[in-house]
């Protein structure tokens, strides 16, 4: 089912898709391929809405730098310096967070107008990025397929190809409140199968390590809350995988409400939210984005995230919702 949610200022209209399946209500956006809305019940069969995002088209517009519910990319998260090298040629981007660039620049893909279709229980989301959008090489064509299977899951699966050699990564940016009543996240339980992570410096781009978790405040490998000041890529211990693999759980210990998440990426970070500014406040929502790691392009050691012709880049995960 779709439905008119807004006009741009070009005149191009924006539409809301609503998916309802085993209980569960998803509404997706053509704008940004926001999810706007997912609403599930709690352990007294209660619906709720558990992500953060605006009512009409005008707050998205309004403010986007919380990426809410958004599909980002061509590259989710920080590139150091808006540049990386690729076969011995620079590519200067688009800096959007002080020096340098965050999901995708100034115009990535949360705020572009998607082509959708509906197929099956869900729907495929398809645009062309062209050559330099943003200052990313090769023109890119990228699929993203959003489907509630017969449990109620959420699955987003991203395909894409380039004609030039290019760098992608894509996630989902929804910020989860379990309560379903807009309590603060913070009192959240979080488990993550992840031994390591990688610091940053002050810029919060990574230093290069993969530090350890033992002994630390990023130790979530036993449920524990998931407090504030946490804006940090976690190495999943799984690394990059051909089918989802579950790597983390949410839980809210009021409603009941469960999120657990598999995923094929070899990274997750966890944005605690404390920065989302007004309407919302600090911690109102937790981001669990699963990805490569940031700055991979400048970084070797990192999971390589360059795509090439010929080649395909895949990428799911799955939102899988309960209550206990």
């Amino acid at each position: 089912m779709s439905e008119l949610f807004g006009t741009l200022s070009d005149g191009s209209p924006v539409h809301r898709w609503t998916l309802e399946r085993a209980g569960v209500r998803v509404r997706v956006l053509s704008y940004g391929g926001i999810v706007q809305s997912v609403q599930v019940p709690d352990r007294e069969g209660r619906a709720g809405e558990v992500v953060l995002g605006f009512p009409g088209l005008a707050g998205y517009l309004a403010r986007p730098e919380p990426y809410l519910g958004a599909l980002v990319g061509r590259y989710a998260n920080r590139i150091a310096g808006a540049r990386f090298t690729l076969d011995g040629r620079t590519y200067a981007l688009t800096p959007n967070e002080g020096a340098h660039s965050l999901h995708g620049g100034v115009g990535g893909f949360d705020k572009r107008v998607w082509d959708v279709e509906p197929v099956g229980h869900g729907l495929r989301l398809t645009r062309i990025s062209p050559h330099g959008e943003e200052g990313f090489p090769g023109r890119l064509e990228v699929t993203a397929t959003y489907t509630l299977d017969e449990e109620g899951a959420l699955h987003v699966a991203y395909e894409a190809v380039t004609d030039a050699p290019t760098v992608v990564n894509l996630t989902n940016h929804s910020y989860f409140d379990l309560s379903g009543s807009g309590r603060a996240a913070t009192g959240h339980e979080l488990r993550l199968a992840a031994s390591r992570y990688t610091p940053v410096g002050p810029d919060l781009i990574p230093t290069g390590e993969l530090a350890d978790v033992s002994g630390t405040r990023f130790d979530f490998r036993t449920t524990r809350r998931a407090d504030s000041g946490y804006d940090h890529n976690f190495v999943l211990d799984k690394g990059v995988t051909a089918a989802p693999v579950e790597v983390a759980e949410l839980h809210d210990p009021v409603s009941g409400r469960v999120l657990t998440v598999a995923t094929t990426e070899p990274g997750l970070q966890l944005y605690t939210a404390d920065h989302l500014g007004e309407p919302f406040a600090p911690g109102q929502g937790v981001a669990l984005e699963t990805q490569h790691f940031p700055d991979s392009p400048n970084r070797p050691g990192f999971p390589s995230t360059v795509l090439r012709p010929g080649g395909t880049y895949r990428s799911e995960t799955v939102y899988r919702f309960g209550a206990r």
